[in-house]
């Protein structure tokens, strides 16, 4: 099955994969994907790369890791996927065993198999992929016969100390766990008709078996839509969901929950907790399509499409579930181990067990051990595990694979999760205790925004200690010994916490799956409470500065200097303040993330934006995508003809020249310009040719455009009127969209990517400011991560003659007074600092 891409092709030009790239969207057809795989393939041949070698795949999810992993499927070569965060040294030591010869991963990772042991390895950066392939075929491409037993793909999942160790997946294990969902998806396809095409929002990593199943295998069979994206951020995964129409979300638990904390959080800040409580109450016996009805306001901010959520890699709380539950969705979960090729269970969406894990998939077999570890035989199970040079076998007597996960059938034979073996507390009275019931408990407790309960050893057996963190770390009353006695009324004697430890960190140290890094919470938690510093454990944060400047995690003190000690680009920042962001689930502000200095000043901020988040109000700059679609569009276009030009016409119709610049140049465009006054975009327009200036978004100051959306509640009626009309007349007539200069310019940023996906060029007057003395002012960094991430012909132009006449303080001017110079359009590399482009652009602009 793998080794054709007939369900690729069966789909043609329907849209298989939206993913980012910078601060846009690309959208792959099936057919495409499909296309340049075929050539992938064809490469690997000319490369010389054969049946049984391997290559790397290292990069975030996209459309062209997927057509790299069915072209090794096409062949018979190995796909090795590495998880996108994974540390250097990790990728180095995995290339070194499987003696890859291509890495799939960006070009600024191309120096960590620069010293590689098995001689020269060839990078692909996925951005290039099209480029590095076009010249091979795209026709079928068949030169191997590949075998169900052959290796598909080698997944690393340990290996942060001692050497990595593989799961060794071949084509029949992936293909058995397949065919029994294919087969119940055909009993539904009728339906599907009803609501095609299916979009799925897949968080999980494509370099994990479930995040391939749910983004590579199961989406052809219905001829479904993939979303990639690269944030876990619950603001921007919200918005990712209404934007693409997302139909089922697919991600680990704890997205899924945080997606929940901020729809209370939000509650709570309008002051609306209360009437919802009523309402959540009252939908516990409702039909669902009435539940819809009375979570209107909610399901709304998701868009109606959506429906489902899919989650996997660990079991999903029962309170969340219930939560999404009474809001009308439906929650799927599964259970699955990279061993067993994904999926064991599955429950199904229609005939959900709260609770439970789902039922036994058909073509595999369960059964408990006398302890309750979950035992799995079948065609999932893993042919053995990759450890240098030879295999090793995954199952063991009868062919049985011991999972090491507790678990419970009911009647039914839904399967339910009790913990990790290796987790169980063992007190001295030889009672166990699962740490998910004591966690359930406390997260009861209003006060806990997280918690991982741990064993602590106590002479031979262990006791449970509660670790946690608090939701308002600020709080000087926080009473924990009451918060845990509280939780302990729920609990049983034998179960209760009598240790607990308040973490002091923002967030626990977590596996790319986003789970607690349970050993090291405990080595911290154990260091600590014998006195000592506790310092050998890396901080979240100190990871994160780890993963983003390849520097050891113990290297980077509270005093390490971002700049200095760790050369912090101003890509590197962007990227640092997104994964921050993500990590610890709050919006901070650019202004102060840019003042920071330190990794203290870093921990500071993030405490300060916790703490301070109830005490301020937060700016929401509104960008409206309605403007970029008709009817918006089409009124626009005919008050540009009718209103726009006739007054520049009359106010001074300017001397174009370098037009001959944009011969042959269709857009979109970055357009860019030295900014005098209030009708430069007039002046812009009516220099442009109509197949640019019809289609162009222009970026104005960000805090005087919401002022006039959202004045101040103490104005006059009659002004506040007036000023949201003239920033309804400004985004449709103008299609101005807000470029705050405090905070909020990568929400700007991303604006302007989803505008040049809809086919428009954008302005932008990189000073940020009217110029004082008629000269090109300091262009800010701005413009060039804007330009690094748009990846679009920049077209830079002048305006000479407006600022003679504005300081004189005419309102009118002779026709060809004013003049407006046209430079070429310029591109830069993708790894260009954004600095360097903005000086060059300002030379540029300066020089026209």
């Amino acid at each position: 099955m793998l080794d054709s891409l007939d369900d690729f092709e069966r789909w043609g030009d329907d849209c298989a994969y939206v993913f980012p790239r910078g601060y846009r969207h690309e959208r792959w057809s099936y057919r495409r994907v499909a296309g340049v795989a075929y050539q992938f393939a064809r490469e690997l041949e000319a490369r010389k790369i054969a049946k049984g070698e391997a290559v790397l795949l290292w990069s975030p999810n996209c459309a062209e890791w997927v057509a790299a992993f069915l072209g090794c499927a096409l062949c018979g070569v190995i796909a090795v996927p590495v998880d996108d965060a994974a540390s250097p040294d990790f990728a180095r030591r995995i290339s070194g065993q499987v003696r890859t010869k291509l890495v799939l991963c960006p070009r600024e990772r191309t120096t960590v198999f620069e010293e590689s042991s098995t001689g020269k390895i060839a990078i692909i950066d996925p951005a290039d992929l099209v480029a590095a392939v076009a010249a091979r075929l795209t026709e079928r491409f068949r030169p191997t016969q590949v075998q169900p037993s052959d290796t598909l793909e080698i997944v690393f999942t340990s290996g942060t100390t001692a050497e990595p160790k593989g799961v060794v997946l071949t084509h029949a294990n992936v293909v058995g766990n397949l065919v029994p969902i294919e087969t119940e998806i055909k009993k539904y396809l009728k339906y599907e008709r009803l609501v095609h095409p299916i979009r799925f929002l897949n968080l999980l990593p494509l370099s994990h078996v479930f995040g391939q199943f749910l983004g590579i295998f199961l989406p052809p069979l219905l001829g479904g839509t993939v979303v990639f994206e690269n944030t876990f951020n619950p603001t921007e995964v919200m918005a990712t969901i209404r934007r693409e129409r997302v139909s089922v979300l697919v991600a680990v638990p704890r997205i899924i929950d945080s997606l929940k904390q901020k729809i209370e959080r939000d509650l709570e800040d309008a002051g609306v907790r209360d009437d919802f409580a009523m309402r959540y109450s009252a939908a516990k016996t409702q039909h669902f399509l009435r539940r819809w009805w009375t979570f209107r306001d909610l399901r709304r901010q998701f868009g109606w499409k959506f429906w489902a959520m899919i989650s996997g890699g660990a079991a999903l709380d029962r309170e969340t579930e219930e939560f999404w539950h009474r809001l009308g969705y439906a929650v799927v979960q599964g259970y699955g181990l990279t061993e067993t090729t994904s999926l064991i269970s599955l429950n199904h969406p229609f005939h959900t067990r709260r609770g439970s894990i789902g039922k036994v998939l058909p073509g595999r077999e369960i059964r408990l051990a006398d302890d309750g570890e979950i035992l799995v035989r079948g065609s999932g199970v893993a042919s053995g595990y990759w450890n240098g040079s030879e295999l090793q076998p995954v199952a063991g007597d009868e062919g049985w694979y011991r999972t090491g996960d507790l678990g419970a059938l009911d009647e039914q034979g839904n399967l339910f999760f009790k913990g990790r073996k290796k987790e169980v507390i063992v007190t001295p009275a030889g009672m166990n205790i699962y740490p998910e019931d004591l966690e359930a408990a406390l997260r009861q407790q209003k006060e806990i925004r997280d918690c991982v309960v741990v064993g602590l050893e106590r002479g031979g057996n262990a006791e449970p200690c509660a670790v946690l963190i608090l939701g308002d770390r600020n709080a000087q009353t926080v009473d924990v010994k009451t918060i845990v006695k509280r939780a302990n009324l729920t609990l049983a004697e034998y179960q209760r916490m009598r240790t607990w430890f308040v973490w002091p960190e923002e967030d626990f140290p977590r596996s790319s799956t986003q789970k607690p890094r349970r050993n090291v919470i405990r080595d911290a938690v154990e260091a600590s409470l014998r006195g000592q510093s506790g310092a050998n454990a890396a901080s979240p944060l100190s990871e994160l500065l780890t993963r983003i400047t390849g520097r050891a995690a113990q290297k980077l003190m509270p005093d390490a200097n971002l700049e200095g000690a760790l050369g912090l680009s101003s890509l590197e920042r962007v990227e640092l303040l997104g994964a921050l962001e993500d990590r610890y689930q709050v919006d901070l502000n650019e202004t102060n993330f840019a003042n920071a200095v330190t990794v203290a000043d870093l921990e500071k901020l993030l405490q300060e934006e916790r703490g301070a988040r109830r005490q301020r109000p937060h700016l929401l700059f509104h960008y409206p995508r309605w403007t970029l679609r008709w009817p918006t569009a089409w009124l626009r276009l005919a008050s540009n003809y009718l209103l726009v030009r006739p007054a520049v016409l009359l106010l001074g119709w300017p001397r174009v020249t370098g037009r001959e610049n944009l011969r042959g140049v269709r857009g979109p465009l970055l357009v860019i310009s030295n900014h005098i006054s209030d009708v430069d975009f007039a002046l812009i327009q009516a220099a442009l040719p109509a197949r640019i200036r019809n289609k162009i978004a222009i970026a104005t100051r960000g805090e005087m455009l919401e002022c006039l959306h959202s004045p101040a509640p103490d104005s006059v009626w009659f002004k506040r009127i007036y000023d949201r009309l003239q920033w309804t007349l400004g985004v449709i007539l103008l299609n101005l969209f807000p470029l705050p200069r405090q905070s909020g310019f990568r929400k700007s940023f991303t604006y302007a990517g989803e505008a040049v996906d809809r086919g428009y060029s954008v302005l932008v007057f990189p000073e940020g400011m009217h110029t004082k003395d008629g000269r090109v002012g300091q262009f800010r960094t701005g413009v060039g991560l804007l330009a690094n991430n748009l990846r679009i012909p920049i077209l830079p132009m002048r305006i000479d003659g407006l600022f003679e006449i504005k300081n004189a303080g005419k309102m009118f001017a002779a026709p060809g007074k004013i003049q407006v110079r046209i430079g070429k359009p310029l591109q830069f590399a993708p790894e260009t600092d954004p600095e360097e482009i903005a000086q060059t652009l300002q030379k540029t602009v300066g020089t026209l």
